[in-house]
C-alpha cells in the first residue's frame, strides 16, 4: 500500500512537471484584432515563422479579439508577465508621451516613410524610453491609415465634423485633435464600440479599414470618409517574462518580429486596395476628404505637441525630414 502511494505521487509530481513544463513553453501573443483584421493576419503570419524556427523549445500562441484584454489591460498584463507579447498602438501614448508623435495627423506620407521612422526613430529613440518602463518592442508593424465613419453626414471638411459624437482609442492627442476639428470625441475600447455604434451611444468612430471591416462597423454606419487622418504603427512588444526566455528563443522572437516588417506592410496595403471596394459593396458610402483642410486645422496639435512633450519638436522634425525620398 505504501509503495502504491509512493509510486501514485511520483506519477502526479511527474504530471504535474510535465504540465508545468508545457505551459512554461506557450508564448501567448495577444492583440484585440477581430478574425481576418491586420493584426490578425500579422499576428498568425509571424507565429507560423517563429514557431518554424523555434521547433520543440516553445510556442508562439496567438489570442486576438481582446481574449487577454482591452490593450491597456495587455500592457498591464505584460508588465505583470501573464501574458508575453502584445501588439499595442495608440495606447502606447500612455507609457510614454512620446509616442503621441504618431498621434500628429498626416505625419506619415507613405508606408516607405514609416519603415524609415521605424528604424531612424522607433528603434534608436523611442525603444529605450519603453524599456526604462518595463516594456521592450521586437518589431514594428501598421495599425494602419485611419478613416471617419458616421451615420450623420459625409465628413469632407473639419467642419463637417461639428458635435459628431465620435470613439476614439486612449490617447490624449486624438482626442485633442478632434476637439481642433469640432467633434466630440470619446475615448473606447474597441470591443465596445460595435454597440455604441449600434445604439446611437456613439454617431462614429475611427479606424484603419481593416479594423472597419472586421469589426463590421460598416453594418453599423452609413458614411465613411477617406480622411487618412493618421497613420498608426502597431508595436510588437514584450513585457516582464522576456528575460525568463532562452537567449535563442529570445533571439528567434526577435528577429522574426522584424523580418516580417516588409510583409505585414505590404499586406496592409493589400488589404487597403481590396477593402475600399468591399466598403462600397457593403452599401455604406464612401467619400473622399479635403485632406488640404484638415493639414490646416492640424497645425495647433503640433505646435502644442511640441511644447508639452520634451524632445516633441524633435521627434516631429526628424520623422518629417524622413520623408525625402517617399
Amino acid at each position: 500500500m505504501l509503495r502504491f502511494k509512493s509510486l501514485f505521487s511520483l506519477l502526479c509530481g511527474l504530471t504535474l512537471f510535465a504540465a508545468a513544463a508545457a505551459a512554461q513553453t506557450e508564448i501567448k501573443f495577444g492583440h484585440v484584432g477581430a478574425p481576418g483584421s491586420l493584426f490578425a493576419q500579422s499576428a498568425e503570419l509571424y507565429a507560423k515563422a517563429a514557431n518554424a524556427k523555434l521547433g520543440d523549445k516553445a510556442k508562439v500562441v496567438v489570442y486576438g479579439s481582446s481574449q487577454l484584454g482591452s490593450d491597456g489591460e495587455l500592457l498591464k498584463k505584460l508588465k505583470l508577465g501573464t501574458a508575453d507579447l502584445a501588439l499595442p498602438s495608440t495606447v502606447m501614448t500612455s507609457v510614454a508621451p512620446e509616442f503621441g508623435v504618431f498621434e500628429m495627423p498626416y505625419l506619415v506620407q507613405n508606408r516607405a516613410h514609416a519603415a524609415r521612422i521605424a528604424e531612424q526613430v522607433i528603434r534608436p529613440t523611442l525603444g529605450p524610453i519603453v524599456e526604462k518602463q518595463g516594456y521592450k518592442i521586437i518589431g514594428v508593424w501598421e495599425n494602419g491609415y485611419r478613416h471617419i465613419t458616421n451615420n450623420k453626414k459625409p465628413i469632407v471638411k473639419p467642419d463637417d465634423l461639428q458635435g459628431v459624437k465620435l470613439r476614439v482609442p486612449g490617447g490624449v492627442w486624438r482626442v485633442k485633435m478632434f476637439q481642433a476639428y469640432g467633434a466630440a470625441p470619446s475615448p473606447m475600447e474597441l470591443k465596445e464600440v460595435f454597440v455604441a455604434l449600434q445604439t446611437g451611444v456613439m454617431d462614429g468612430q475611427e479606424n484603419p479599414l481593416t479594423q472597419i471591416y472586421s469589426q463590421k462597423f460598416q453594418e453599423v454606419q452609413k458614411y465613411l470618409s477617406m480622411t487618412g487622418h493618421v497613420y498608426t504603427p502597431a508595436f510588437v512588444t514584450a513585457g516582464a517574462s522576456w528575460s525568463r526566455f532562452p537567449a535563442d528563443v529570445q533571439k528567434i522572437l526577435a528577429d522574426t518580429a522584424k523580418e516580417v516588417e516588409p510583409q505585414v506592410l505590404a499586406l496592409a496595403e493589400k488589404l487597403d486596395n481590396e477593402l475600399v471596394d468591399k466598403m462600397k459593396a457593403s452599401g455604406i458610402a464612401v467619400n473622399e476628404a479635403d485632406k488640404n483642410a484638415f493639414v490646416a486645422a492640424s497645425k495647433a496639435i503640433y505646435e502644442e505637441f511640441a511644447k508639452q512633450v520634451p524632445g516633441g519638436q524633435a521627434l516631429i522634425d526628424k520623422s518629417l525630414s524622413l520623408a525625402k525620398g517617399s
